[in-house]
């Protein structure tokens, strides 16, 4: 209720954040409500030890959006997402069984998640051929300190119109505000339990962004998470990015990131220094 009554309307999740109990938890969560919201869920990566529990095969996906369907207690996903690029199975058939589920009804809009840019074009350019549904957006890995997804995929994004989906945008908490220059990692965060997500990132890098984000929050009066995130909502292509509060405080805050914007001259300061 703190998330809609925030305005928050898409709830996103996968069958294989452990193996499925994330859907239940979210279809519980959402009993009443699945009229105000947009449920994200994904399916490729492996859900069992047989030879066909992974994949994004025509076998695979319609087994698991079934399960799916069944976890979160409803009668369809809004936006179907293929977790990775599955290479042993033909772009084709994964995209003709995602247009099939679509035509049932089972599926709203698909879409795509850590693929590279030939990936994802190749994907596009299939869809096109056969007239099949496309890929509306894709999750993909970026923030201040992970600015990789501008080479290609944000081009691309504003070439083929596909929204960015932005996952881990505070870096696996390094962007937090709790990461200072010369202190200790704090005890107990995400960071110094399961390290980063991404690509290592070298310290003097982390503190020069930190640096600045903090000389921005003091002059917006903003948290430095809040300012990190605003500058990913102002980024092109980006249309959400994907918060994973740990508590109430923290959600409270993370939202408080929208409803106001940085200046031209600081989102300047932040992209030199990242």
């Amino acid at each position: 209720n703190l998330c809609i009554n925030a305005g928050v309307n898409l709830f996103d999740t996968a069958n294989v954040y452990s193996t499925g109990v994330s859907e239940e938890i979210l279809g519980q969560a959402l009993a009443g409500l699945r009229d105000k919201v947009l449920i994200s869920t994904k399916a490729t990566f492996k859900m069992g030890e047989g030879i066909n529990d992974f994949g994004s095969s025509r076998f695979h996906l319609i087994r698991q959006c079934e399960d799916s369907l069944k976890r979160l207690q409803t009668d369809h996903i809004d936006i179907y997402h293929m977790h990775g690029f599955d290479a042993n199975t033909p772009v084709e058939e994964t995209l003709k069984t995602l247009d099939n589920l679509i035509q049932s009804g089972k599926v709203r809009y698909i879409a795509c998640s850590n693929f590279s840019g030939w990936h994802l074009m190749k994907s596009l350019s299939v869809s096109e051929r056969y007239g099949w549904s496309k890929y509306i957006a894709h999750q993909a890995y970026y923030s201040l300190l992970a600015r990789e997804f501008e080479w290609e995929l944000m081009p691309l994004g504003i070439d083929q119109q596909v929204g960015t989906i932005v996952w881990s945008p505070l870096s696996g908490g390094l962007l937090s505000g709790k990461f200072k220059r010369n202190q200790p990692l704090p005890e107990g965060s995400r960071f110094a339990q399961q390290g980063s997500h991404g690509p290592e990132v070298a310290p003097d890098f982390l503190y020069a962004v930190v640096d600045v984000l903090e000389e921005i929050a003091e002059e917006t009066g903003k948290s430095v998470a809040q300012v990190a995130l605003n500058w990913l909502l102002q980024r092109p292509t980006v249309h959400n990015i994907i918060i994973g509060a740990r508590n109430e405080e923290q959600l409270k805050q993370n939202l408080d990131a929208v409803g106001w914007n940085l200046t031209t001259e600081q989102v300047k300061r932040l992209d030199a220094v990242s």
